[in-house]
């Protein structure tokens, strides 16, 4: 006689632990109870079946009718047909040892008269349609290629698996368990968003390890019923979204009162669905972490502060960084796909291919510099290095340079030969000043006593006496102006004092004289009345001075320079006007940077501004500056007092 599985001798070394988690695996619902028919443990899917949370107690003759009269003896079984609430019809076999009865329960194997043949139509029926929402509900999940769409796709999904019902869907990071995506069809009780709760059973069924779950954003229900998520639900199915070991998330189905529905069905479908919604999450995770990973390289590379560029094979360019961009004036799509020698000099083509050549064996190569040219047809000095691009399966197909602007270096080391020029000059000036203060202060000496002699004499020639006056003039004019320039060129011990800017100004202007006599320049004077204020002279003298000799360039002959003063809020301003040509807005966003210059070659350095910036900002001040072109241009300098 072949016996009921349910009703097979356990081995006596099974603990109660693995006996509870074999008997709530079973998929098909089973329970235990004395003969009396009170239960005493149940499996999930029979607790589906008859409707019930709470197992303990709980009259099996009063849940299914036409249980009480198939208590079999001791030591046999029996079968009885019972009708659900939903309709369908079930059959329970129950097998007995002692005091206590194993049932199991399965699908009636018959039927008689016309309204069971019509219900088990409507039943196949419904079991094609939802094969078929099942079916192309798998489609659209496998074609999602985000969480938003695929939360979309499954909750329509699941309107159409069932309709009535309540239903949430929750996904989660498997790492953390912090939930990423949250729909829920129904009014949600109080803490429902709080954690993932999975039950044992589940976890056991799909392979998922509890050892490894995140504690704070999953919980473990050892047995029993999950918890409900919604108000007035008085029963409800789970099952969670378990794909390659991990768990990313859960879907729940309630169910309100009032409500019939075929449980076990509804868990079977439930589980089918969990089964595709699970891999569909697992990959559009894949491919959000894939696009946020490649997005983030890409601004890396877009905003590094270098110069990149990649090229294929074929030496097409497929990537150029905005530094590359900005260096070069073209845009990048003006670049991708066209060929990398396109942009460098003919002259320099030869050592680019023996540089790509040995990338694209494998070979790196450093501190390579070559010259590339930009949008307008110039040429800026650049240095890379270089290395092969490989592919997945470890294939060379390109090369990667990343490199810097070797522009402000060159220019560095040209300005560092000639500051050593003119230190030399400087050195030589001082000497010839020495030389000429020795003849002028004999010069001087000689005239003054023939202006002694001379005065008071009848014999006098009066036009005599005011050439000698004359000439005295110009030799103490001679000494002023070579002891301030031995004062200007010496290095500035950063010691302030007490300075009139008035004097300052008049000073640089004197400096400027040569500059203002060559271009036809004169100088306008508005001076208010301003205090003393505490300053490093010589190097106000040296902004005064740029900032005239600027204004100088910037007019034609017979311009007028205006050096106005005031006084206001308790600061000094000091103001250079010319009536010049004007500063276009691109030049005035960079017209205080170091080397930056509109001059030709030789005839500027780019540092005046750059110097008279710092020292204006060193005295805690500010240096502004207004232009129109076409209309001239004005410095403004506040220095506070």
């Amino acid at each position: 006689m072949k016996t009921d599985p349910a009703a097979r001798k356990l081995s006596p070394h099974l603990s109660a632990e693995a006996f509870q988690a074999f008997f709530e695996t079973l998929e098909a619902p089973a329970a235990v109870c004395d003969t009396q028919l009170r239960l005493l443990a149940a499996n999930p899917a029979f607790e589906v079946l008859c409707g019930i949370r709470e197992v303990s107690g709980q009259d099996l003759g009063q849940l299914l009718n036409g249980v009480s009269s198939a208590v079999p003896p001791d030591g046999g079984s029996s079968e009885v047909d019972v009708l659900l609430t939903s309709g369908q019809s079930m059959t329970l076999t129950l097998s007995r040892r002692g005091d206590t009865l194993a049932v199991l329960a399965r699908n009636s194997g018959g039927a008689a008269g016309g309204g069971s043949l019509a219900a088990a139509g409507r039943a196949l029926v419904e079991q094609a349609r939802v094969e078929q929402v099942l079916l192309t509900l798998g489609r659209e999940v496998a074609g999602s290629t985000s969480e938003e769409e695929l939360v979309g796709v499954v909750v329509r999904g699941m309107k159409g698996l069932f309709p009535g019902r309540t239903f949430c869907l929750r996904v989660a990071d498997p790492r953390t368990g912090v939930m990423s995506s949250f729909y829920a069809e129904g009014r949600l009780r109080e803490g429902a968003r709080d954690k993932l709760v999975v039950k044992r059973s589940a976890a056991l069924k799909t392979h998922l390890n509890v050892k490894t779950l995140p504690a704070q954003g999953v919980q473990v229900a050892e047995s029993g019923h999950l918890p409900l998520l919604f108000v007035n639900s008085v029963r409800g199915i789970g099952a969670p979204l378990v794909a390659s070991g991990d768990l990313f998330g859960a879907l729940n189905v309630e169910y309100p009162e009032g409500v019939t529905a075929d449980l076990v069905a509804d868990d079977r479908v439930l589980t089918q669905l969990a089964n595709h919604v699970a891999v569909g999450v697992r990959n559009a995770k894949l491919i959000d972490e894939l696009t946020f990973v490649r997005k983030y390289l890409e601004e890396l590379v877009e905003h590094a502060n270098a110069l990149i560029l990649v090229a294929n094979r074929e030496r097409r360019v497929v990537v150029f960084n905005k530094e590359l961009a900005r260096l070069t004036g073209y845009q990048k799509d003006q670049v991708l796909g066209s060929d990398l020698l396109q942009f460098i000099p003919s002259s320099e083509h030869m050592g680019i291919l023996r540089v790509v050549a040995q990338s694209m064996k494998g070979e790196s190569v450093s501190n390579f510099e070559t010259r590339v040219l930009t949008r307008d047809g110039a040429e800026v000095r650049v240095s890379f290095a270089t290395s092969a691009v490989l592919s997945p399966s470890g294939e060379i197909e390109g090369v990667i340079a990343i490199g810097h602007d070797l522009t402000a270096v060159k220019e560095m080391e040209r300005r560092v030969v000639q500051s050593e020029k003119l230190a030399s000059l400087g050195q030589l000036a001082a000497s010839v000043v020495h030389e000429i203060n020795n003849p002028m202060t004999a010069i001087s000496t000689f005239v003054g006593a023939m202006i002694a002699r001379w005065v008071g004499q009848p014999t006098t020639d009066s036009a005599d006496m005011e050439k000698l006056k004359k000439v005295m003039d110009n030799v103490k004019r001679i000494q002023r102006f070579t002891g301030d320039l031995v004062s200007y060129a010496r290095p500035a011990k950063e010691k302030s004092e007490q300075v009139d800017i008035h004097e300052a100004l008049d000073l640089a202007v004197t400096f400027c004289e040569h500059v203002l006599t060559k271009h036809g320049v004169s100088v306008e004077r508005r001076y208010a009345a301003v205090p003393p204020l505490q300053a490093v002279k010589s190097n106000l003298v040296q902004v005064f001075v740029n900032l005239v000799t600027n204004a100088c360039h910037a007019m034609p002959p017979g311009g007028k320079v205006t050096l106005t003063t005031e006084l206001e809020d308790g600061n000094v301003i000091i103001r250079v006007a010319d009536c010049g040509t004007g500063i276009d807005a691109k030049t005035r966003e960079r017209m205080f940077e170091p080397f930056f210059t509109t001059k030709r070659d030789g005839q500027g350095t780019g540092l005046g501004l750059s110097i008279a910036h710092n020292i204006v900002d060193a005295h805690g001040g500010m240096i502004q500056v207004d232009s129109e072109l076409g209309r001239g241009t004005t410095f403004s300098i506040l220095l506070p007092l």
